[in-house]
């Protein structure tokens, strides 16, 4: 196991290097030049950075629900997190607020992603404990609603705000600033950390509500510290970039093949796992059409797509 993780990790380092000076300006990190170091420093690594937390958020956050859930098809965004994160942003895009300067999309964004989280999670709440089932059931629900709103919201604004948006809701990692990142660090790193702490009660839940209550723990308060975890990572995510889809569903998958499904190992392995996809995603689109930059979320559509698809037929996740 500790030959996979390592295996991993240097596989991770190597796509992020190539990453940061590859692209439709290759950089030689041996003789760069006051534009290079410029491409390098301010376009390059906080778009890496940005996708590498994205990814790594994303990848941790569908590992947690598809254990919590039991279901191997959960995604992060299944809890209509990302339809309040695309609505609080596409109102500041189309409607021009700037109050907080360039924080204030991503900051609208995470408002719409808690603000959705809380009402799901109210929604969800039953008996004194959250309720998995209801909890999913709910998510489902608001997030059809609101992604009504949006495109009705979408519908009559300007064609620049338009444009603008669903470049934003597809996940175009080309508006990656550095005055985010702490930000985005600070609550992915904090959701992961929950998660990581609780994987050992994680296993357990996996395995059914009444093993995990006669091994010690608490099904319902794991259940709600854990979902408190996605919703930190999932929304944070969602304000640093826009909306990513696939990685959450898929990563945890090949983890799986790769570490197992100790979620010990699992989680840090799909997060790492998840940046890496991202930054893959991010490097393609930006270098197959260039000078024309496609969104990575469209690029892990393409690619995470057919996978899916592989796994169905396969069998894999679904038994």
């Amino acid at each position: 196991m500790k030959t996979r993780v390592f295996i991993l990790i240097t596989a991770v380092a190597g796509i992020f290097g190539f990453a940061l000076l590859a692209g439709p300006r290759p950089i030689n990190p041996f003789a760069m030049s006051g534009l290079d170091r410029e491409i390098l420093l301010f376009v390059r690594l906080p778009r890496l950075v940005v996708a590498a937390l994205m990814g790594g958020g994303l990848g941790a956050s569908g590992a947690v629900l598809q254990g919590v859930l039991r279901n191997p098809l959960a995604d992060p965004y299944i809890l209509g997190l990302s339809s309040g994160a695309a609505l609080g942003a596409a109102a500041g895009i189309v409607l021009g607020v700037s109050f907080f300067g360039a924080l204030t999309v991503p900051l609208l964004a995470f408002a719409g992603a808690i603000g959705t989280g809380l009402l799901v999670g109210l929604m969800g709440w039953r008996r004194g404990g959250i309720w998995p089932e209801r909890l999913l059931l709910a998510g489902i629900g608001v997030g059809f609603m609101l992604s009504a709103v949006l495109m009705l919201f979408l519908s009559v604004s300007s064609n620049e705000g338009l444009r603008r948006a669903i470049l934003w809701i597809f996940g175009d990692l080309g508006m990656s600033d550095w005055k985010l990142i702490p930000y985005g660090a600070l609550l992915i790193g904090l959701g992961l950390a929950i998660a990581q702490r609780r994987a050992k009660a994680l296993n357990t839940l996996m395995l059914g509500d009444d093993l995990s209550h006669s091994l010690g723990f608490s099904p319902r308060k794991e259940t709600a510290l854990l979902f408190v975890s996605v919703g930190l990572m999932t929304a944070a995510s969602v304000a640093l970039g826009g909306m990513i889809g696939f990685i959450g569903l898929l990563m945890p998958h090949i983890m799986r093949f790769f570490v197992g499904t100790d979620n010990r190992i699992l989680l840090p392995a799909s997060a790492l796992g998840g940046g890496a996809l991202l930054v893959v995603a991010d490097l393609i689109g930006r270098t197959v059409m260039s000078p024309t930059e496609l969104p990575a979320g469209m690029v892990t559509a393409l690619l995470g797509a057919p996978y899916f698809l592989y796994l169905l037929r396969r069998r894999d996740v679904i038994g």
